[in-house]
């Protein structure tokens, strides 16, 4: 079959979509690129007919996504041993999913030995760091987006962030001062990412504070983008999964050593 025809129902058609800049204005998008990353990644599925629902293998983390409760958005929540151990993050129905993928991705990622730094990805792309009373606040190079680590006058801290036009449209998210600052870090890698978000026609936001170009794009050539997002997750699993079974290997007597110590005796 030729490689141009689709479903052999003749030549594949190109789909008009849009490349926005910047990104942290380009709307909600497709939820399935976060939950098939996590799949491929070994989470459990456990969504609902209009729910999303993902949880970690070790069920210390979850993933979910509900558009019909007030405010709605996506709620991300982890637990580890001991104090501090309970954290959570709670971002608004049109974050992108690039961004929220930044804190998701790096669930299934192992912490890096560097000890994490939330502002250096933000300093790296010009945004503008600075004290604002008790607070510690960076803004994008055009104000649109910020990330605010955010401290009350009773003395709670969270982190707060989000992006708006000058019609107030966009996003807000809140993060517990609690979550692992690696994963603020990820998630701050991809908020100041300069790469435009793709969304397809009728799906690009209505802001003058965002800049479009057309692309025609074929049903797959979106595919195959994904697939490679998904092999990737899968690969990466495979990898911590033969390296714990090695580890584990290596760290088990063998019987027969065993035995021989016991006869020596």
């Amino acid at each position: 079959m030729n490689r141009k025809q689709w479903h052999g129902w003749g030549p594949e058609q190109a789909e008009q979509h849009y490349l926005i800049e910047p990104r942290a204005l380009a709307g909600g998008g497709p939820t399935r690129h976060i939950s098939e990353f996590l799949r491929a990644s070994g989470w459990r599925d456990k969504s609902k007919t209009g729910l999303l629902h993902m949880e970690s293998p070790d069920r210390t983390l979850r993933v979910a996504y509900d558009p019909h409760t007030i405010p709605g958005g996506w709620t991300i929540h982890g637990r580890a041993a001991g104090a501090n151990g309970e954290w959570s993050a709670h971002l608004g129905l049109q974050t992108p999913v690039e961004i929220v993928a930044g804190l998701t991705d790096a669930l299934t990622q192992p912490r890096s030995a560097h000890a994490p730094n939330v502002w250096a990805p933000l300093q790296e792309q010009h945004w503008h760091t600075r004290f604002e009373g008790q607070h510690y606040t960076a803004t994008s190079p055009d104000g649109t987006a910020w990330l605010q680590y955010h401290q009350s006058p009773d003395g709670s801290t969270m982190w707060w962030t989000g992006a708006k036009d000058q019609q107030d449209n966009g996003w807000t998210a809140n993060l517990t001062s609690t979550t692992p600052l690696h994963l603020v870090q990820a998630f701050a890698t991809e908020l100041a990412g300069p790469e435009p978000a793709m969304r397809p026609r009728g799906r690009v936001p209505h802001s003058a504070q965002i800049r479009t170009r057309s692309i025609s794009v074929t049903p797959s050539q979106l595919s195959a983008w994904q697939q490679a997002r998904i092999t990737a997750a899968r690969a990466a699993t495979w990898a911590r999964n033969s390296a714990r079974t090695t580890r584990q290997r290596a760290g088990t007597r063998p019987a027969s050593s065993t035995v021989g110590a016991r006869t020596r005796r």
